[in-house]
């Protein structure tokens, strides 16, 4: 996939300010109201996701729990070092389209990720929410603007003109292969049915690598994050080395960003 970047049709901030004046909601620097809280004190982050239980609760009992706990067994049995360079070949070639970052967006319309508990909305709700949520924290940031509107658009990987992965192979949390798999990984259990699991040379700790060696010298499981990475980093973005390393590791664990890469602190 090739990017093309074309100059935006810009809005003043006066209209923003007209139609916040009309509606009574507040309206972000993109246009979006986000709704007054029910004390009129202010304006409060949601303490629960959709489904009425706290972020991020894999284990919680909704609609989606089966769901989300179906995909990462599928996840954790397929996803293996030998898989992750065959389909880092294949999308390295960048030869599916080419297209403007809004045109990718607009794709996202047909998406939604199995894998997250507490959201079953399309995908381009997320990249919006995400932009301008960062917008207003960083205003003077634009770089970070344009990294979190980007940061999910690999997931076209699960459109029939992308190859049409299966959600397993493009969406969830990642984590190292060629290495032991880390017990903090969600619903580990499934792992024992991958067939790295028994490998010798991948079912150690540090496995292939070594602490401190570096994210860059080791293999993640493959998706959305590490594809879009690619094609900003082969399309010569203008972006800093931060947003290049968000964008391709916003999924990945903590722990393991401390354990290769002991040189960022986060």
């Amino acid at each position: 996939m090739t990017i093309l970047m074309e100059k935006p049709e810009l809005v003043s901030q006066s209209d923003f300010q007209n139609h916040a004046d009309e509606s009574k909601e507040l309206v972000l620097d993109g246009g979006f109201p986000v709704p007054k809280s029910l004390s009129g004190e202010g304006f409060l982050a949601p303490e629960i996701n959709s489904f009425g239980n706290s972020f991020r609760d894999y284990n919680a009992e909704s609609e989606r729990q089966k769901s989300v706990e179906e995909f990462y067994k599928q996840q954790h049995v397929n996803q293996t070092y030998d898989f992750v360079q065959k389909m880092r070949e294949e999308y390295s070639k960048l030869n599916r389209m080419e297209m403007s970052i809004w045109e990718c967006c607009e794709l996202l319309n047909e998406v939604v990720d199995d894998s997250d508990p507490d959201l079953d909305e399309p995908q381009i709700q997320h990249l919006l929410q995400s932009a301008e949520a960062v917008r207003k924290d960083y205003p003077n940031e634009d770089w970070l603007h344009l990294t979190a509107l980007i940061h999910d658009l690999g997931k076209v990987l699960l459109l029939p003109k992308f190859g049409g992965l299966p959600q397993w192979a493009v969406v969830g949390d990642t984590f190292p292969l060629g290495c032991a798999f880390d017990e903090a990984n969600i619903h580990h259990k499934y792992f024992k049915e991958n067939p790295d699991y028994n490998n010798p040379s991948y079912n150690t700790k540090n496995g292939i690598y070594w602490d401190g060696c570096g994210l860059d010298n080791v293999t993640i499981s493959w998706g959305h994050d590490d594809y879009m990475y690619l094609v900003a980093k082969e399309n010569g973005t203008t972006l800093p080395s931060a947003g290049l390393f968000i964008i391709r590791y916003h999924s990945l664990y903590r722990k393991y960003i401390v354990l290769f890469n002991m040189q960022f602190i986060l």
